[in-house]
């Protein structure tokens, strides 16, 4: 069987986390699998949101990956494309995100708004309502 390539975001939590339901609350994820550590928190989890795999590591001393709680910021905002941009801000912001830009549509033809998660990493949710400012280089015109 081919493996077809895709992008698959690892996320990095805090150590000792056991509740990672705000991603199934939020964003409608399913939880495909995880391993737990001895006492009970999470190592790392598969999940998927709408068939797309992401996972959830725990921060570890051997990696130089870390979570947005340890420099109080992130290097990356996960894209995330949905049908209705302000169902899914508000479905987020009820399960315990903090919305950063409200929803609002753009001149370069997206609605998008932005939350941050509890534990710290940055999502932009998003749709595309004017492909043709996209697709037709009309940015600007």
């Amino acid at each position: 069987m081919k493996t077809k390539t895709t992008f698959t975001p690892q996320l990095v939590i805090p150590n000792g986390v056991t509740d990672i339901s705000f991603y199934t609350k939020a964003f409608n994820a399913i939880e495909l699998w995880c391993l737990n550590n001895d006492d009970g928190s999470i190592h790392v989890a598969g999940l998927t949101i709408d068939g797309a795999l992401f996972h959830l590591h725990e921060q570890t001393q051997h990696s130089n990956a870390f979570s947005p709680a340890m420099h109080n910021g992130t290097t990356v905002t996960i894209g995330l494309m949905v049908e209705d941009v302000h169902a899914v801000v508000a479905q987020a912001a009820a399960a315990g995100a903090r919305v950063t830009s409200p929803v609002q549509d753009y001149d370069y033809g997206y609605r998008q708004g932005n939350v941050v998660d509890p534990f710290g990493h940055h999502w932009m949710i998003e749709k595309i309502i004017n492909p043709d400012i996209l697709t037709k280089q009309n940015y600007g015109k």
